[in-house]
């Protein structure tokens, strides 16, 4: 007993020294340990609907891209996977969505009733939390909201299965994949032909829309929201600009796509205007992150490709389950953009100041996704013959974490699956958690250059 204690305590020490020495790499390493586990329980011969052993890769895929809640599979989630297979992708995706570091410290905090520092710096930098005294607030409005939305849309949606003769076992399984793929915007579905034969029934498609929408938030959203929910004007400005950039960027997103889909018979032509207008604003809340799709993307025209390529790139709110560089960092560089237009020293919205440095942060997001897109473009198109646009739109959504796709995935060689699987991987952990940990140290200088101002443009 007291050598399993002194095993125990060494353990704790060395995660601890890991932990402030690296938050970073034991959030990579975290988070890559639980893609393996999940990887291996869908290897079990149990978890496919055939009762064969499914292939290392594909079991592989798709347990990357539940706990990165992506969407992108290479094999039908419905017919290819058993029940208990559909049960460890779901659990996969509800334990991506809460965030390694957030379920940890809300495990720790069930058991000890208190947070360690360690704990509180790692669930903080997963869930976006402004500050440490905020941290226990806002797990618990993770649980709350999360678990509370998940609910109903089950809800919601169980009688519409119920009616379709699914049998009661089968709706309530079904309707609670839906609820928790929908508000993790994780774009899986347990049907064989997806949401396509449910173009036309409002019933399904509101609540999985409702749901992929307040998924993409974030919790540092709810938590504001919650506590000024009789004051909006008193909300942050994080709040305000995520709020306002959702709003706007579903807009022009459902715009563009009646342009460029209302006359095309292979998507949204052949539909009546009621349907047609529902699916427009079903798919533009699914284009930048939910995944979910009620039309064959692969038959949409490539000027769609290049609206939802770019909505994918942006993503959601920060400390949401969404992907993407985030809405928030869109929002600072336009920030930039206008101050330098009016020749204003300092970024300005709803009467407070953003700072240089955020400004930094966000030009630095940017630039690490457009070189990781590239890259991975590059890699991917080298590996294949698919062309540059198809090649394209599919780097973006897994870089993205979005899972549409244009029907390329299963027909993939497994080293094209492989650099997807790091796409996905680096799109979720993200961009800047990556940069810090390869980073071998920080420097930090006394002595600061002269400054000089060179030529821009």
């Amino acid at each position: 007993m007291d050598r399993m204690r002194d095993v125990r305590e060494a353990i704790g020490e060395w995660i601890s020294h890991i932990a402030l020495r690296s938050p970073a790499r034991l959030a990579l390493g975290t988070f890559g340990a639980v893609i393996l586990l999940f990887s291996g329980l869908l290897s079990l011969p149990a978890a496919t609907a055939s009762g064969e052993r499914a292939p290392f890769i594909d079991a592989l895929f798709t347990a990357t891209s539940a706990v990165c809640v992506t969407g992108l599979v290479t094999v039908d989630t419905g017919s290819y996977w058993s029940a208990w297979g559909l049960a460890i992708i779901a659990l996969g995706i509800k334990v991506g969505g809460l965030g390694i570091m957030t379920l940890a410290s809300l495990l720790g905090l069930a058991v000890s009733r208190r947070l360690g520092l360690t704990q509180r710096l790692l669930a903080a930098g997963e869930a976006r939390a402004s500050g440490l005294g905020d941290l226990r607030s806002l797990l618990r409005t993770v649980v709350v909201v999360s678990f509370s939305v998940e609910i109903v849309i089950a809800l919601v949606l169980l009688p519409r299965f119920l009616t379709l003769d699914y049998g009661v076992g089968r709706s309530i399984g079904y309707s609670s994949f839906y609820a928790i793929s929908a508000f993790n915007n994780a774009g899986f579905t347990p049907d064989p032909a997806g949401l396509y034969p449910y173009a036309a029934d409002f019933w399904m498609l509101v609540p999985i829309g409702l749901g992929v929408l307040i998924g993409s938030l974030g919790y540092p959203v709810y938590l504001n929201m919650v506590r000024g929910w009789q004051r909006p004007r008193m909300w942050s400005l994080h709040t305000k600009l995520t709020l306002i950039m959702v709003g706007a960027l579903m807009l022009v997103s459902a715009g563009f796509l009646a342009v460029f889909e209302w006359s095309n018979p292979d998507t949204l032509g052949a539909a009546s205007t009621q349907e047609t207008i529902g699916n427009i604003f079903f798919q533009s809340i699914n284009q930048r992150s939910g995944g979910f799709a009620s039309f064959d993307v692969g038959q949409a025209r490539e000027t769609t490709w290049l609206l939802e390529i770019v909505l994918m790139f942006i993503g959601g709110g920060s400390g949401s389950t969404a992907g993407g560089i985030r809405v928030t960092t869109l929002a600072v560089l336009l920030l930039a953009i206008v101050a330098e237009a009016r020749g204003r020293r300092d970024m300005e919205a709803f009467g407070k100041r953003v700072g240089t440095e955020v400004l930094r942060g966000a030009v630095a997001i940017t630039m690490i996704g457009v070189s990781v897109v590239v890259v991975g473009t590059a890699v991917f198109m080298a590996q294949t013959d698919i062309t540059l646009d198809r090649a394209l739109y599919e780097t973006v959504s897994a870089f993205a974490t979005c899972g549409l796709s244009t029907g390329i995935t299963a027909g993939l060689p497994p080293e094209a699956k492989g650099t997807l699987i790091v796409l996905m991987y680096v799109g979720r952990v993200g961009s800047l958690t990556v940069a810090a940990a390869l980073a071998l140290n920080k420097q930090r200088r006394v002595i600061r250059y002269p400054s000089e101002r060179p030529i821009i443009g």
